[in-house]
């Protein structure tokens, strides 16, 4: 599992989604989370630098594991994802800054209209339950969030569906961005 997780996180960062030691990556396996450690550089991640913690209850090792995973039990509880990434996109966090935690961002493309719809932008402190809360909430209903100042959430039944939900998310955002700055001049 560990290999798949280090694919995309190599991916993350080469393509500027993610700096290195930010963001994380999770998945579900059966009542059980495979999440990355806190810290841990998301283009070196290895069997070490992942932890396996329940999906119903706290353990010691979640003092090892990233400071989301209460987020990504969290929407494991509420959802019936697989796989959880959660990135630093930076077109992303401008648009939930602009939109304001409880509004959404409207992408102004036709693939970010057809796949993703409109995308929430959430509040919560990082690593907080009420980010927990208000996750699992959007992401019951929409397969990507954005927190308000933070970064994006996107699910999936596979790391790769995930990954390509975080891609489309930055995308939409990107495009949206340059859109309302040329539409200004």
């Amino acid at each position: 599992m560990w290999q798949e997780m280090a694919k995309y996180g190599r991916k993350l960062v080469e393509h500027g989604l993610v700096e290195s030691n930010f963001g994380n990556i999770s998945v579900r396996a059966g009542d059980r989370i495979v999440i990355t450690r806190s810290g841990t550089a998301l283009d070196e991640i290895t069997g070490d630098n992942i932890v396996e913690v329940g999906i119903r209850d706290t353990s010691s090792l979640d003092m090892i594991a990233s400071s989301e995973a209460v987020v990504h039990r969290e929407i494991y509880r509420r959802t019936s994802v697989l796989a959880i990434i959660h990135a630093h996109c930076p077109y992303s966090v401008v648009e939930s800054l602009l939109a304001g935690p409880g509004n959404v961002i409207v992408p102004v493309d036709s693939e970010g209209q057809y796949f993703l719809g409109d995308i929430p932008v959430v509040g919560g402190g990082i690593g907080s339950s009420e980010l927990a809360k208000n996750l699992a909430d959007s992401l019951s209903g929409h397969r990507g969030a954005v927190v308000f100042s933070h970064g994006t959430f996107a699910t999936g039944r596979t790391l790769g569906e995930a990954y390509i939900v975080t891609t489309q998310l930055e995308h939409s955002c990107r495009v949206k961005y340059l859109y309302d700055l040329a539409v200004q001049k």
